[in-house]
């Protein structure tokens, strides 16, 4: 039967399926936890039942649903905008440049023990402390792309993370409490950073300029943000440029922990 014929696998067609494993695999990982998504579900539904129609020699119904995907093209850039944004910032990021990182963006193969864990519980307690006191903070949290472009605004560092440091930093009568502290692996890379602030009108009046930036860096790159507020004290998490609603400080750790497997 002419259409099994597909079942004949080349060398070249089984690296065509892990590409476009792989592919869809960081496609999945950039837009996890957003609305979109579901939009991406509904495209992949959309897409194969398109290929399944070609398979099958259904030429009207594979024709239209075939024209609906050329034609959505434009509108699918406009939707994911900021995911495509993020993938292309993924794809030129100079965490490629050294072997030990580049391995990092494929440890779903098997290599999560090159990768130092971040201290959750330390950090979340320093901002539990902090948020006690009212001591305005923002955090931002590296995954996969690179943040050489911000850390270059602030002062480097290379500090493992516990409480009494991070408290220390953000300080109010500290020299380093301005700005963002960003983290890599289990340590602070730089601190007094400045980020890119969000033009998003849809944040509430109420959020200040530090929660506003750190809107602003999760929108552009993968990366996660804690801010803990001056006015209220209190900790808000940010991811995709959304905040994230948790119930407490326990929940929070446990959602934070795995965003960064």
């Amino acid at each position: 039967m002419d259409f099994l014929n597909f079942l004949d696998l080349r060398i070249t067609d089984i690296i065509d399926i892990i590409l476009v494993a792989i592919l869809l695999y960081y496609i999945y990982k950039l837009i996890r936890g957003s609305v979109a998504i579901n939009i991406f579900i509904g495209i992949v539904i959309v897409w194969g039942f398109w290929k399944l129609t070609e398979l099958l020699g259904m030429e009207m119904i594979s024709s239209m649903v075939g024209a609906f995907m050329q034609v959505g093209l434009i509108a699918l850039i406009i939707v994911f905008q900021q995911e495509i944004r993020k993938f292309l910032l993924m794809i030129g990021s100079t965490n490629f440049s050294n072997k030990r990182n580049f391995i990092k963006h494929f440890k779903f193969l098997k290599q999560e023990s090159l990768s130092t864990s971040v201290n959750v519980d330390e950090l979340i307690s320093a901002c539990d402390k902090m948020a006690t006191t009212k001591t305005g903070a923002i955090i931002v949290l590296e995954r996969n792309n690179s943040l050489d472009f911000i850390k270059s605004s602030g002062d480097t560092m290379h500090i493992e993370i516990n409480q009494p440091i991070v408290e220390s930093i953000f300080y109010k009568n500290s020299t380093l409490h301005d700005g963002a502290a960003v983290v890599s692996g289990n340590y602070i890379v730089a601190t007094r950073v400045i980020l890119p602030v969000s033009n998003e009108r849809s944040i509430p009046l109420r959020f200040g300029l530090r929660h506003r930036a750190a809107v602003g860096i999760t929108e552009k790159t993968d990366a996660l943000a804690i801010v803990v507020s001056e006015e209220t004290g209190l900790i808000s998490y940010i991811k995709n440029g959304e905040f994230i609603l948790y119930k407490d400080t326990q929940e929070l750790i446990e959602m934070i922990k795995e965003d960064l497997v």
